[in-house]
């Protein structure tokens, strides 16, 4: 097997007498779509935060692309190739889908927001960001404004604006927060068109999109992951039922 791309080892985050991640390590492989699932209180979130550089860890390590981003800022980590989309939608709702996206790719390299009135304008920002739109489906809403597109499409735009700034590792938060059943398969489906072509870590409740999308699964309980395996490894495994998948599967 390969290096990891990504690689987290005795990750310590507690809040009080709480530990939120307890000793937790796990890798992600070049190209792998990892899925990380958990019920309630797991870590997941507490994890994502410290992968993304917002929450610093109490001990462990953290080694991205071979090299150690234990105690680097949240900035410096998106510029090195992490990216990643969050639970509640974030976007420019009074812009367009373009916009939105011409401004991730701005933003990553290094232009000024305050000249985006002339920026709208450059074809050095547009004409990337049209090819990303394009990518996920959404070319034809280019000119739409973000606030107007359904919840569904505002979940792939997010993914969008996370894509241009061109990640190694895409870090996704339960992308399938919210939706109802139809907007969950396409989102899925849309997902699997990413396999492949990117290195992605998913932390998701739906257990169908998991066990759809997934190459491998890392289940935590209690701040510690006490399985990780393929897909059918995971339905299989007796403590995982037990402490998550209980009856449903």
């Amino acid at each position: 097997m390969s290096q990891p791309l990504l690689s987290v080892r005795e990750l310590e985050k507690h809040f009080g007498g709480i530990a939120a991640t307890d000793g937790l390590s796990l890798d992600v492989q070049p190209g792998e779509f990892h899925a990380v699932i958990g019920p309630n209180g797991a870590g997941k979130t507490t994890l994502i935060a410290q992968l993304c550089g917002i929450l610093p860890p109490d001990a462990g390590s953290i080694v991205f692309d071979g090299r150690d981003i234990t105690h680097l800022a949240a900035p410096a980590r998106a510029r090195a190739g992490l990216a990643r989309s969050f639970q509640v939608t974030s976007i420019f709702r009074d812009f367009t889908c373009l916009d939105n996206v011409a401004l991730a790719v701005q933003a990553h390299d290094g232009h000024s927001f305050r000249l985006w009135s002339p920026a709208r304008a450059d074809a050095r920002l547009r004409e990337p960001a049209r090819q990303v739109l394009e990518e996920v489906a959404l070319g034809d809403r280019a000119e739409v404004l973000a606030g107007n597109l359904a919840h569904g499409e505002q979940r792939q735009l997010e993914i969008a604006m996370a894509l241009a700034t061109r990640p190694k590792l895409l870090l996704l938060d339960e992308p399938m927060a919210g939706m109802g059943a139809a907007d969950s398969e396409r989102m899925t489906a849309y997902l699997q068109s990413l396999r492949g072509r990117y290195t992605l870590l998913l932390v998701e409740h739906d257990m169908d999109a998991v066990f759809a999308l997934a190459d491998r699964i890392t289940v935590l309980v209690y701040g510690r992951a006490v399985a990780s395996g393929s897909a059918e490894e995971i339905r299989a495994n007796a403590e995982v039922r037990e402490a998550y998948l209980g009856d449903q599967h």
